[in-house]
């Protein structure tokens, strides 16, 4: 019996469904029940929203969701493998646990969860950024999620919470500060896994803001993001010539100097460029 719940330990579970991770597949399996619980509870309270969950795998997060009270879980697979250890999670759990076999980049997760949300995943760590970018920029804000709670790559989750001036600070710490407040709640080494990843991980919780934390044309601010870490150590005026043709006087007007370089600058400073830059 688990810590958690009366179904099989999930080694045992991996064992009898034969479900090595596959590589291919970015998967690495989080086997430590208690880990994964405690995980749970970092996304915040469950039982008044439904929760989106992503690469669920053997569904060690999964039960981890589901023990901690969450209304509702919708699990995405894309391994087919998988399905039947989730589905013995689903009759556990009667009502509870929809499994959805397919990509989580082709499926609306709408049409089958009632707001309030949270989003808890371990992230494949080959398609983690690109559904974290598809989260934080959605058409309309506040998003259809109340907070999310995602396992990345230990760099990954540094990049997101970088500070300017950092090494790692740069267009993905801009898009999740600018809406979002995340934070690293929990590092976790590779042997915590199987198998082991060759880097370290961590858990980030985002918390949606009711409205972005400065005003800014969202398609603005990620073009200026884009143009300025693309050429990161070059000055300002260098990295984004092509924004605009007299970009040293809009850069001085947004309160920057064309010297600086795009690690200088404030998540404050780039919204006034978008801004600046938005009045043509």
């Amino acid at each position: 019996m688990s810590s958690i719940d009366t179904l099989p330990p999930l080694r045992d579970v991996i064992d009898r469904h034969d479900l090595q991770a596959r590589k291919s597949m970015g998967q690495n399996f989080l086997l430590d029940l208690n880990l994964t619980s405690k995980i749970a509870r970092y996304a915040g309270t469950l039982d008044t929203h439904d929760v989106l969950e992503i690469g669920p795998g053997p569904g060690g997060l999964t039960r981890g969701l589901l023990a901690n009270g969450a209304r509702k879980v919708l699990a995405i697979e894309k391994d087919a493998r998988c399905l039947p250890a989730l589905q013995e999670i689903a009759d556990a759990y009667p009502g509870r646990l929809q499994l959805i076999e397919g990509d989580a980049l082709d499926t609306d997760p709408l049409a089958h969860l009632t707001p309030p949300i949270r989003i808890a995943s371990n992230l494949p760590y080959n398609v983690g950024t690109e559904l974290l970018i598809r989260w934080l920029t959605p058409k309309q804000w506040p998003p259809y999620w109340d907070s999310l709670t995602l396992m990345f790559q230990r760099e990954v989750a540094q990049r997101i919470t970088a500070a300017p001036g950092s090494k790692a600070y740069g267009r993905l710490a801009i898009l999740s500060q600018w809406r979002c407040d995340p934070q690293i709640v929990i590092n976790l080494p590779p042997e915590a896994f199987s198998p082991p990843p060759k880097v370290s991980s961590a858990v980030v919780h985002f918390t949606a803001l009711p409205e972005p934390r400065f005003p800014a044309d969202f398609k603005t601010l990620e073009r200026v993001v884009a143009m300025a870490f693309n050429q990161r150590r070059k000055m300002l005026r260098a990295s984004l010539k092509g924004a605009a043709p007299d970009i040293e006087d809009r850069l001085i007007a947004a309160g920057l100097k064309p010297t600086e370089r795009a690690e200088q600058i404030s998540l404050e400073g780039f919204c006034a460029l978008a801004r600046e830059l938005k009045k043509t």
